[in-house]
């Protein structure tokens, strides 16, 4: 089935693109939740307002990541979570409980699909993730 998405779906493509999905998946999930419309000749021109939206918004969100860049770059983000002897967590700290610790220190709101994890943070200490804008 081929599809317009109008919005950005996750491992599949971003508004205005044409993709080819399986019927079911198009029919039962994609078109009724929104985030695409049957690709016709029609819908074609629908593309052309969509990717002119989004090149519209690319510039203002240019300007709005580099602001959101600057921001995480300066903050210093602590977890609040119980460990055991030795320095290991129980359990993991997860992307969830980051994003609330970024909410809490004062940081910008971050959609947790946008952050990377190399390896799960398991024991006490600084570590890195990755956040992309």
């Amino acid at each position: 089935m081929k599809l317009i998405l109008t919005q950005e779906v996750s491992n599949l493509g971003a508004p205005g693109d044409v993709v080819e999905v399986k019927d079911g998946y198009g029919r039962n999930y994609l078109m009724p939740r929104g985030f695409a419309i049957r690709w016709t000749r029609g819908a074609e021109k629908q593309i052309d307002s969509i990717k002119k939206a989004r090149s519209v918004r690319v510039v203002n969100d240019l300007g709005r990541a580099e602001e959101i860049k600057r921001q995480l770059e300066e903050l210093q983000v602590s977890v609040p979570t119980q460990a055991g002897g030795g320095g290991r967590l129980f359990g993991a700290v997860t992307v969830t409980d980051i994003v609330d610790a970024v909410k809490n220190c004062g940081g910008p709101d971050i959609d947790k699909r946008r952050i990377f994890v190399d390896r799960p943070i398991k024991s006490l200490g600084a570590h890195q993730v990755t956040v992309k804008v």
